[in-house]
């Protein structure tokens, strides 16, 4: 009978511990290298390096696995119940009497974490996966979503749309910042996405705040159902590879060109060159881009309008065929097509605005006419000024009635609330009586002067985008204004949307880039290309933005861009190559924008041309030793590359500035500034700098003498704010403060040669101005060249 009792207990006793092993124990969840392990309150306990036995929770800080958004404020698990035979946590929000099932599934690479079931759904506005503490500190891809030190990463990728990398931001699910997959913290990094229910009709702020108290329609069955993460852990050095492993398994966006990943290519991060070509200067185009061995020739402005995308026949008179005859033009070449536009920006001459408006155009809000108006009424009487009177964000001032646009110059400042000086029948819509009821919308409009799609309306627009990619043969585009799909309401998601479904219809994968950085977009993007050129030049024009920039595409996997460069007619082949040097300092592709007046009529097209083609070539073939490259990426220092079989890398020095200010001298005492300078390098012609300091005034007619008998004597007038520079040619040209060209200087004779050793320079010149500015002077030499080698 005791061994009868005995035998009972102890069968009791291991269906007990069956039992909670498999439905209320902690989670336990392992790929071969990373443990996940999720406690009975659903927090995640252990992010447990299997490679190196350590643990990577940062274990101190908050780390529910997922929280619940209802009335508000987000809650996090009471308890949490493991189902290990069915792979499932229950998860249990008792103050807000929410429950919520997570379909846990262990793969070879990665876990799958899906928000299967929330009851009452209607309970649920959003869901946050973590934030998930972790105590890696070195390097934080917030976009990618990976966060990694010398020997471990770890990562979390969203795997659909609907899981947004990052915090929860807003209502809007808008969030302004670079992306927040990851985030560092002082004690480490965090790892977070989260999910909006969207099936439902809101009232919210739009666009970070621009427009406010939006009514934003409801995407059927959109909700946080299905909200899906991965996470891995892996060897810190396999972990791109893994992300590519994780896309081609869930089935994210994978693009390849010629069978390689668009994230282990080259191709991706070549330099390409932007400019208004046509059918009829395509060849000669084509003919700089080859001599510069630039990898597209793109167009900078190739439509007629933005909506409807139809080619203008100002570039392209055969319309499509003009264009695919370019394309395979360039195909011959070795050398792509790109095209530019804003995204899902809308002219006002476009058909979805003229001569009938399209019903999808997005609205701030709507309102209803308390009169009847006629079709030459002047004011348009309305219920409430609410939408129609936002100063701050009323570009083209235009309400939609019906088939009518009309835009208004003010509203009303007292009831009764009216649109006043009214133009009707704005943008080609045609003018027409309206009835008393009738409604009123407010179209969202940009200071670009361009209207916008909703959502539904945008993924027309992507779709009509594909279908000229697939017809033509273009294979690059940049989503540049991607920011406009927030225009739907729908924040980030829409962003995210747009891309996948222009992505989706495509017939092969297309080289793009985007305005923003999105963590979904990121599978799909190849570059991003940030830093404009316009009103300022090659060394002024966002040096720190571009530079700044580096570091954040490297921790994202994404190929080094430092931007658009634009090529003038005054353009030197030394302003050519300082920009040059930073890419091959940070090995970093570029745009240069450019067009034919300027190819035409700078002097040095040609050696800027070779000098693009020299510099690229050794940087794709990793001749720059990591010592040059550091140097090379410091913005005051210049070089000069040569091939002739071989490379030679001449860098310039730069003497320590020489400063001549104005001072009262003894009468008939001479007034020039003398030094005695020492010429570091061989004999070659003088070049150097001379820069005006100061608020006002000006430097008049400057003379350098070196020995007492070399001189240079300049006729010009330099102003506070302004640099004179001297190349070693006859031409002097001296620049503004942005670095815009504003005027060239011919000498008269050539500059002298300065040979190596001690020199006597002498610095003369009128000063005008009370105070008077003070100038700095610099000696330019070209140093010893450095001979370099391709890599192994």
């Amino acid at each position: 009978m005791m061994i009868k009792r005995f035998l009972l207990t102890t069968v009791i006793a291991i269906l007990l511990t069956a039992l909670h092993s498999t439905v209320s124990a902690q989670a336990v969840l392992e790929t071969e290298e990373l443990r996940l392990i999720v406690d009975t309150q659903g927090k995640v306990s252990n992010l447990f390096d299997r490679v190196h036995g350590v643990e990577c929770v940062a274990g101190d800080q908050e780390s529910s696995l997922l929280r619940v958004r209802s009335r508000g404020r987000f809650e996090i698990p009471s308890e949490m119940h493991w189902d290990g035979q069915q792979g499932t946590m229950h998860l249990v929000y008792s103050v807000v009497g929410v429950e919520a099932l997570v379909k846990a599934t262990v793969k070879p690479t990665h876990l799958v974490l899906e928000l299967v079931s929330a009851d009452p759904l209607d309970k649920v506005d959003a869901v946050q996966w973590g934030p998930l503490p972790t105590s890696i500190t070195e390097t934080v891809g917030e976009i990618v979503g990976v966060v990694r030190n010398e020997k471990y990463a770890i990562g979390l990728q969203g795997l659909n749309v609907k899981t947004l990398g990052g915090f929860f931001p807003n209502d809007e699910g808008l969030d302004t910042s670079r992306s927040q997959t990851t985030k560092a913290a002082d004690w480490g990094s965090t790892l977070q996405a989260y999910s909006l229910d969207r099936s439902r009709p809101r009232k919210i702020s739009v666009w970070n705040g621009s427009f406010p108290n939006m009514p934003v329609p409801p995407i059927e069955g959109e909700t946080v159902l299905g909200s899906k993460i991965a996470l891995f852990g892996c060897a810190a050095t396999d972990a791109l590879k893994r992300v590519g492993q994780i896309e081609v398994v869930e089935g994210l966006p994978h693009p390849e060109f010629d069978g390689v990943w668009a994230k282990e290519s080259a191709e991706p991060g070549r330099s390409y060159l932007i400019t208004a070509f046509s059918e009829k200067t395509v060849d000669e185009w084509l003919e700089y881009t080859k001599r510069a061995n630039l990898a597209c020739l793109y167009h900078s402005g190739p439509f007629e309008s933005w909506g409807h995308y139809e080619l203008s026949p100002r570039f392209f008179p055969n319309g499509i065929d003009g264009m695919k005859e370019c394309v395979k033009k360039a195909e011959k070449l070795g050398i792509r097509i790109g095209v530019h536009t804003l995204t899902n920006f809308i002219n006002t001459n476009d058909p979805y605005v003229t001569p009938v408006p399209d019903p999808r155009l997005a609205k701030t809000g709507t309102g209803r006419l308390v009169e009847d108006v006629d079709e030459n009424a002047d004011e348009i009487p309305v219920a409430s000024p609410e939408y129609f009177n936002n100063t701050a964000a009323n570009w083209l001032r235009t309400a939609m009635v019906g088939q009518e646009l009309i835009r208004y110059g003010a509203v009303s400042g007292k009831e009764p609330w009216k649109l006043m000086d009214c133009q009707r029948g704005a943008f080609g819509t045609r003018s027409a009586p309206h009835k008393k009821g009738e409604e009123v919308a407010k179209l969202l409009d940009h200071p670009y002067k361009v209207f916008f799609p909703n959502y539904d309306m945008q993924h027309e627009i992507a779709i009509r985008l594909a279908e000229l990619f697939n017809e033509t043969g273009i294979t690059h585009f940049d989503f540049d204004g991607h920011e406009g799909c927030w225009a739907s309401g729908q924040g980030d998601f829409a962003v995210e949307m747009f891309a996948k479904v222009f992505y989706d219809h495509l017939e092969r994968p297309v080289f793009n880039g985007s305005s923003n950085s999105k963590p979904y977009y990121w599978h799909i993007n190849t570059a991003v290309n940030w830093g404009e050129p316009w009103g300022a030049g090659f060394r002024e024009g966002m040096p720190d933005y571009r530079f700044n920039n580096q570091p954040l595409l490297e921790r994202n996997y994404m190929p080094n861009m430092l931007g658009w460069f634009q090529m003038r007619p005054e353009t030197t082949l030394a302003d050519m190559e300082w920009m040059l040097a930073r890419c091959a300092g940070y090995n970093a592709g570029f745009a240069l924008a450019t067009d034919m007046r300027a190819v035409r009529n700078n002097s040095q097209t040609g050696a800027i041309l070779d000098a693009i083609r020299v510099w690229e070539e050794a940087r794709d073939s990793g001749a720059f030793t990591d010592e040059q490259r550091e140097r090379l990426r410091d913005p005051s220092r210049e070089f000069h590359l040569e091939y002739d079989g071989e490379w030679r890398l001449y860098p310039f020095n730069l003497s320590e500035p020489l400063v001549y200010e104005e001072y009262v001298r003894q009468p008939g005492e001479p007034t020039a500034a003398r030094w005695e300078y020492q010429h570091p390098d061989e004999k070659q012609p003088l070049q150097f700098y001379l820069e005006v300091i100061g608020e006002h005034g000006s430097f008049r007619n400057p003379t350098l003498e070196f020995d007492s008998f070399m001189r240079v004597a300049i006729q010009a007038e330099i102003a506070a704010g302004q640099r004179l520079v001297c190349d070693g040619t006859q031409t002097l040209r001296i620049y503004d403060g942005k670095g815009i060209q504003l005027k060239a200087i011919s000498l008269p004779r050539p500059v002298p040669c300065i040979s190596n050793g001690p020199h006597h320079l002498e610095l003369s010149g009128e000063f005008v101005g009370d105070p008077a500015p003070k100038l700095i002077l610099r000696i330019k030499t070209q140093g010893k060249p450095e001979m370099l080698a391709a890599a192994e």
